[in-house]
């Protein structure tokens, strides 16, 4: 979760004024605003969220407390693959998260003969990320998703309208599931090249290849 540090600052003489922060993670804000209060010159110190939620220090602290023993800090690869002869595609996910102060990856990938586009399997595959984080109890929680998909992305981001009735369904699928899990999504794109991994899944499940494992990793 990222918020901003809204303060009022007293002079020695007693003149205020109120400030507020960039935006940051939240441990960062948490570490900020306890070192200003040690200056006596700060009142009224609390933190927002991007959903206008007023945190104390305490409730923070608290909520990073909690929030360490589940997945967070989440980062989902999705590629999807369709080939146009077999009209069969093939969809993976990467997903990066930390939990207990150790980081993992979680590669899924899945086989459909139902989609009818390498545009509606990209969809499949950033949904199928989504399957994956409400299985690991992902909720209420800031997501990364990253893709090499200009369709995907600039659609989802609000770039590109979804004119396509099948795209424009599956946006709405994507979008009624964040809300469910109050998921708040940022989109990334980059380049097939840099989205091997994912790549390689969607190319494994084309190729009859079921994959579905999850690892300690160092720090990505």
């Amino acid at each position: 979760m990222d918020v901003v540090i809204e303060w009022t600052y007293k002079t020695p003489k007693g003149a205020t004024t109120v400030l507020r922060s960039e935006e940051m993670p939240a441990a960062q804000a948490l570490l900020l605003a306890e070192d200003m209060e040690k200056t006596e010159r700060v009142k009224l110190l609390h933190c927002i969220d991007r959903q206008a939620t007023s945190w104390s220090l305490k409730e923070l602290k608290a909520y990073l407390k909690e929030i360490d023993s589940e997945p967070h800090d989440i980062t989902v690869y999705f590629d999807g693959g369709f080939d146009r002869g077999t009209r069969q595609a093939g969809l993976g996910c990467a997903i990066y998260y930390e939990q207990n102060g150790k980081s993992y990856r979680l590669r899924k990938n899945a086989f459909s003969l139902e989609l009818q586009s390498n545009n509606e399997a990209e969809y499949a595959a950033l949904y199928l990320g989504l399957v994956e984080l409400e299985l690991l109890n992902v909720h209420h929680l800031p997501v990364r998703f990253i893709g090499d998909s200009q369709v995907v992305i600039n659609q989802l981001s609000g770039e590109w309208p979804a004119l396509e009735k099948e795209l424009a369904s599956w946006a709405d699928k994507i979008d009624a599931k964040l809300a469910q899990l109050a998921i708040q999504p940022t989109y990334q794109l980059i380049a097939r090249k840099n989205n091997n991994e994912a790549d390689r899944l969607a190319t494994q499940a084309l190729n009859g290849i079921d994959i579905t494992s999850t690892s300690e990793i160092g720090k990505k």
